[in-house]
């Protein structure tokens, strides 16, 4: 059966070394780092995970994040993402890592002005999370070169400033348990890629910054706001 019109073209992010990842979702953790948590107003030691989406083509490669109309606090939240092979559902945690194919340095841009517009009247956050270019992120590295990294720094800087710091061990949830709980509510595929959460001392950009996002073991990026 032919299309009626011609079919979007394949979402995919670059891997270091050469090849793409195609996309198939994008699932996002909110709140997995404590001190994060508490600065947005939550409570680390009681909040069950939850979870938002980004749409495919929102990962960006580019290094180039356009500042979004409509909006005049746009926030950085830098993260580790994690690249599936392969899915299911009930994924047990200890079989969790095997469905890994790899992980890169992304950053989760935020509307913070309609998120808490949107909190506030109790409205859905697509708005705020999963607008265009909302997630630069950089090349994928393989797991089988670097293992799958439970630890090391996370930072995030704004024109040469420190703004995140932090450690991938501070996560409240950690990547088995982030992919076998998503799995306990949607089937997790290859080409699904997880935003696995920030560390406090998430902040505004303006056109013309620079941001420079990095984690220890994966690798960096450098993203002009325009």
């Amino acid at each position: 059966m032919s299309y009626v019109i011609a079919p979007p073209p394949v979402v995919a992010v670059p891997v270091e070394g050469g090849g793409l990842f195609p996309v198939r979702r994008v699932y996002c953790i909110g709140r997995n780092y404590a001190a994060h948590a508490i600065e947005m107003g939550g409570d680390p030691d009681r909040e069950p995970p939850f979870f938002f989406q980004k749409n495919p083509d929102d990962l960006d490669p580019s290094g180039r994040f356009p500042y979004p109309r409509r909006s005049s606090d746009v926030q950085h939240e830098v993260e580790l993402a994690v690249a599936l092979a392969r899915g299911g559902e009930d994924i047990p945690v200890e079989r969790a890592l095997a469905c890994v194919w790899g992980y890169a340095v992304a950053i989760d841009m935020t509307r913070r002005d309609l998120q808490d517009e949107a909190k506030r009247l109790r409205r859905p956050l697509e708005i705020a999370k999963a607008f265009a270019r909302s997630a630069p992120i950089g090349p994928l590295v393989p797991a089988s070169r670097i293992g799958h990294p439970s630890r090391g720094a996370i930072t995030l800087s704004v024109d040469g400033a420190l703004r995140q710091s932090g450690d991938l061990a501070q996560m409240i949830w950690k990547v088995p348990e982030i992919i076998a709980i998503l799995s306990q509510y949607f089937t997790l595929a290859a080409g699904d890629v997880i935003l696995t959460g920030t560390p406090a001392g998430v902040g505004p950009v303006a056109r013309g910054q620079v941001m420079e996002a990095a984690i220890e073991g994966v690798g960096a990026i450098r993203v002009e706001v325009v």
